[in-house]
């Protein structure tokens, strides 16, 4: 499995480093996670009296600041006191310790009181230098939605089917909770054109190159919010609600390059070549400077999309 060849690397005896070394951004893989998610972690003051972080992770959606963070020993120990499990309400102490051992990350996390232990590795985020400078030309536009099946399509949720998705007269459409689906193309810059609609509240998103997702939300008439339609989930705000009343077809364009991205929700520019920090919490795909996939969410509300376009872009 593609997961597990990453991890296994990552294990090797080495020395361990510095507080300070644990600075900067990560892109994590947590062991056997069903869905396939992988993590995202920011730390800097590692060392000074001044230490911080951020995390996308299990179990939340969104990127959150760590609110208890420390050093023991030659361990970084980040904590979130939260409900751990769709069935309770209660919270609970999430652990998770690391060690930097040969410039790689190497962890656990417990939820305390469970015999349950998840292993966790991570590399450096890279540098992704390239931009939206002007210079890029469109290539030849991409179908990626064919109007009649699946083809092209896959879900990589452990036990689930894309069945649970279906096709009719042309439109796309998952069942409520239906496992999120992802192109066996994958793409580096681009333009994406993406037809949709559903009704108030409903809840998706695009998963772009399967690590950053730009939310699908049903929130006509609403202030905008780093949850709402247009939004880089939880990362960039739209700078207007655009949305179109519920069911009415409603359209994005993007552009991506690099970690650079615009958002056009039906017409209006809404994120304006504005950077991409890290992963959202759909992303699955860590190898974040290779080409990667779209991936339309089903896990959340219903929702309907009739066209899925992919313009790779270049020089």
């Amino acid at each position: 499995m593609a997961y597990r060849a990453f991890l296994l690397p990552l294990f090797a005896t080495a020395l361990l480093a510095a507080p300070a070394d644990f600075n900067g951004r990560w892109n994590i893989v947590p062991e056997g996670d069903a869905r396939g998610r992988v993590w995202w972690l920011e730390v800097t003051g590692a060392g000074t009296s001044a230490l911080k972080g951020r995390f996308v992770g299990a179990p939340g959606g969104q990127m959150d600041e760590i609110p208890a963070m420390h050093m023991e020993k030659d361990e970084l120990v980040w904590i979130f006191e939260r409900p751990y499990g769709r069935e309770t309400k209660q919270k609970a102490k999430g652990v998770y310790r690391a060690r930097v051992e040969g410039g790689k990350l190497k962890g656990t996390f417990q939820v305390e009181g469970r015999p349950a232990m998840i292993q966790f590795a991570g590399v450096r985020a890279p540098k992704l230098a390239e931009t939206d400078d002007g210079t890029w030309r469109p290539g030849k536009p991409v179908e990626l939605f064919n109007g009649r099946d699946f083809t092209g399509w896959t879900t990589k949720v452990r036990g689930r089917s894309i069945d649970e998705w279906k096709v009719t007269n042309g439109i796309l459409t998952n069942g409520k909770g239906a496992p999120d689906i992802t192109s066996d193309q994958k793409f580096w810059n681009y333009k994406l054109h993406i037809e949709y609609r559903l009704a108030q509240h409903s809840n998706s998103g695009v998963g772009l190159r399967g690590r950053y997702e730009v939310q699908i939300f049903g929130d006509y008439g609403e202030p905008p919010s780093m949850h709402g339609n247009g939004a880089l989930y939880s990362r960039l705000l739209p700078t207007m609600n655009a949305s179109k009343p519920a069911m009415e077809w409603q359209t994005f364009d993007i552009t991506l390059v690099g970690r650079q991205v615009t958002i056009v929700l039906n017409g209006k520019t809404v994120v304006d070549h504005r950077e991409i920090e890290g992963f959202t919490a759909m992303a699955t795909d860590v190898h974040e400077d290779q080409p990667g996939p779209i991936t339309l969410q089903g896990d959340h509300g219903v929702v309907e999309f009739r066209k899925v376009t992919v313009t790779p872009l270049a020089r």
